[in-house]
């Protein structure tokens, strides 16, 4: 799923009431009632509530309204790829042809009408289907479609949430969301970007003009626009854009930011992993490439990612700077200068190198790497060394961590700046440039033309700029110039996303335990494992994601209904580790929403070190059982094993392809960094920009995140993106003093 094509543009249909019997049915097999628990209960003696376990058992997924919440997930969020296979497969399956052509002799029975629909299949012989059909390397395409559908399902299952704030699994799983935490103090109520934000998705279009007058901003309007003049105009107010927006406007500069999300503080940040996904994050979080083989997340709110990050700051590797100085000739990477903007980033983001107290996540990766007298180091975050909060992914409700919206864009609106939130940019306004002899480039930008989102705005907001600053992101950046009629081959391709694969190990809540807390507890990445080569070269790193219930259901491999039901209600006490490779092979993204990405083989090499390592790690720690997300369920019990068997065990670790593979066993993997898209070069046949980050096709049009990064950083990219920032918007303004720009 994932993209910005709403079904309803490619012949969106009403889903028929046989479609929705096959849907819930589907649903029952996936999360089937278990008969007797008890039996199943052995874990359940550290459970402080066997009763509610008991009773998360006995759930039947088709006996919640999460049917009709699935198919209007995929509707709303579905590639059109995802959507179409969803509705053929519930349509054959509502059929007793299409069950036949799907499930074969499972659907067979000795009398008339002698074939059965799904729906009417018992709940063994659906299990059996979802079973074959997981480990389908023929038909791959209706493969993807159970998974899409599975994926779909128990997003909403463990997602939803009651009038009350209650979700039925979650006292069974061990889950609970701290409402106290999200109670505003009156510090807490305020708004630092208030004097300086206008929210689009309040306003009118009158109400608009007269908001962006009272800002200080020259604005009128016609029969086709709103108008906006302004010296700066920044797309996009993450890492990148809050930077940008900072620097320009303590120039002196009249600047604009415009923001497709919507500006939350602590005290108005969703406490729910659904609601919080929906509202911060780009298709709602769920926003996968098209062959459905990675798993992007990417921020869409004011802040951008720096707001749902989950707070490592690592300074660019020394080896990385090199490289991209010297092979990639860009010398702005080798100079005091951006080492100098490196130390400005970290005093101005509030970083600390320490922490008072680690959650049980980076608890159990510190032990294990000590156990097994392996590196383990500090990881440094923009927030207080007394911050233990899990649920920054979903906006910090404590109001600790300091993101671009708390910091420099902050800066932005106390020198002037308007940050207008709830609109999309279209496209930038270019037109050919009469004077070629800055630069010789054929164009020249304008601004931007964009809209909101708004309804009852219908009328286009065109800004018009001295300057204009694309910082949308590393996959909007991209589509964003070529709508725009730009044709630099680079424009789109390069992307790097850090492919990430997971390991875990569960670890019960004894009293004797050493590891105190919940998976999603606590500061999300406090500590970090390099992976090396014999050489001591790093192969890939080693950290602790946040994963809410909805996020770990959806990347566990379900082998059968009642073993996903047993791996949920471990869910508090299991501890992931996710490895992360600097990635030498790319994808390409040209249109929003639609992400190519194939996974080098070098990388899945790493990643599987890594998931040896992460493994290895896990078991020294003294997990009960460890494993992988592997569509075949792959894990070890550790009680009693020897060390041939952990060999063996992690002999048989791999890094396999998406689910459209033509293989048995399968996986999905994850991405949370996006780079290099629209890359700096040293000539328009190396990079889509200049080495001043300026187009390569049209002068006054820069970008400022972190598609101008010449490949993958290999660590959280955060830093990084934010010091280039600075060192491009710096030279954007000395070129602005020494040029006469007129609009």
């Amino acid at each position: 799923m994932g993209n910005h094509t709403d079904a309803r543009n490619f012949g969106h249909r009403e889903v028929t009431a046989a479609e929705m019997e096959s849907l819930a049915s589907f649903c029952e097999a996936v999360l089937p009632p278990v008969p007797h628990p008890e039996e199943l209960l052995g874990e359940g003696d550290h459970h402080p509530n066997k009763e509610a376990l008991r009773s998360f058992y006995t759930t039947c997924g088709s006996q919640t309204p999460v049917a009709r919440l699935t198919i209007d997930l995929i509707i709303k969020r579905g590639t059109m790829e995802a959507y179409l296979a969803t509705r053929l497969v519930l349509f054959l399956l509502a059929t007793r042809l299409g069950t036949l052509l799907i499930c074969g002799t499972e659907c067979l029975v000795s009398s008339w009408p002698f074939v059965e629909k799904f729906s009417e299949l018992t709940l063994e012989k659906r299990e059996r289907v979802l079973q074959k059909q997981f480990r389908n390397w023929f038909l791959t395409p209706i493969r993807a479609a159970f998974v899409y559908i599975k994926v779909a399902f128990l997003f909403c299952f463990f997602s939803r949430v009651s009038s009350n704030g209650e979700n039925p699994a979650w006292e069974a799983i061990g889950y609970r969301v701290n409402l106290d935490e999200n109670k505003p103090s009156e510090t807490q109520k305020e708004r630092p970007l208030e004097k300086g934000v206008v929210e689009t998705m309040k306003e009118t279009e009158q109400t608009l003009l007269e908001s962006l007058t009272q800002k200080g901003l020259e604005a009128d309007t016609d029969h086709d626009a709103i108008r906006i003049k302004c010296d700066a105009v920044v797309v996009g107010s993450g890492s990148g854009g809050g930077v940008a927006a900072s620097v320009l406007a303590k120039a002196g500069l009249k600047v604009i930011v415009m923001e497709k999300g919507s500006y939350y503080t602590e005290s108005d940040y969703p406490p729910f992993e659904g609601h919080g996904m929906e509202k911060l994050y780009e298709n709602g979080g769920i926003l996968p490439s098209i062959d459905g083989c990675l798993m992007i997340l990417a921020g869409a709110t004011v802040g951008g990612g720096s707001a749902v990050n989950w707070s490592a700051c690592i300074k660019t590797p020394k080896s990385v700077l090199q490289e991209w100085s010297e092979d990639h000739k860009i010398p702005l990477f080798g100079t005091k200068e951006y080492v100098s903007a490196m130390d400005l980033v970290w005093k101005r983001m509030g970083v600390t190198e320490t922490c008072e107290k680690e959650g049980f996540q980076n608890q159990v990766l510190r032990k294990g790497c000590e156990n097994l007298g392996i590196n383990v180091q500090n990881v440094a975050r923009n927030s207080s060394e007394k911050h233990y909060c899990g649920s920054c992914g979903y906006g910090c409700r404590q109001g600790e961590k300091k993101g671009s919206d708390r910091t420099w864009l902050v800066d932005a609106v106390s020198h002037g700046a308007v940050v207008l939130t709830g609109c999309k940019a279209e496209r930038f306004i270019l037109e050919k440039n009469g004077n070629k002899n800055r630069g010789g480039k054929k164009m020249k930008c304008l601004g931007v033309l964009a809209k909101s989102l708004n309804g009852n705005i219908a009328k286009k907001i065109k800004i018009e700029a001295k300057v204009t600053v694309s910082a949308a992101g590393s996959l909007l950046t991209p589509p964003l110039l070529i709508s725009s009629g730009l044709r630099n081959r680079h424009i789109g391709k390069n992307l790097h996303l850090h492919p990430v694969l997971m390991a875990w190990g569960y670890f019960p809540d004894k009293e004797s335990s050493s590891f105190k807390g919940k998976s999603y507890e606590g500061g999300i990445i406090t500590s970090m494992s390099k992976v090396l080569s014999e050489d001591s070269e790093v192969r890939a790193i080693i950290e602790t994601p946040a994963l809410g219930p909805a996020s770990f259901s959806v990347l566990c491999p379900w082998t059968s209904g009642v073993d996903m039901k047993k791996r949920m209600s471990r869910y508090s006490r299991t501890a992931n580790l996710i490895t992360i490779v600097r990635d030498r092979g790319s994808g390409e993204v040209k249109t929003e929403g639609r992400i190519s990405y194939v996974v080098d083989k070098t990388d899945k090499e790493n990643l599987r070190a890594g998931l040896r390592q992460s493994l290895r790690i896990l078991i020294a720690a003294g997990a009960e059982e460890v494993g992988t997300h592997r569509s075949d369920g792959q894990k070890l019990v550790c009680k009693g094993v020897d060390e041939k068997s952990i060999e063996e065990f992690l002999d048989s670790v791999s890094a396999e392809e998406g689910p459209k593979a033509m293989t048995e066993k399968w996986g999905v993997y994850s991405s949370a960094h996006q780079m290099g898209s629209c890359r700096i070069g040293e000539d328009e046949k190396e990079g889509a920009l200049d080495l001043n980050g300026e187009s390569w096709e049209a002068e006054r049009l820069f970008v400022c995140d972190g598609s101008v990064l010449p490949s993958a950083v290999g660590v959280n990219p955060m830093i990084t993106i934010m010091s280039t920032a600075y060192c491009i918007s710096t030279r954007i303004v000395k070129s602005m003093t020494t040029t006469c720009l007129s609009y």
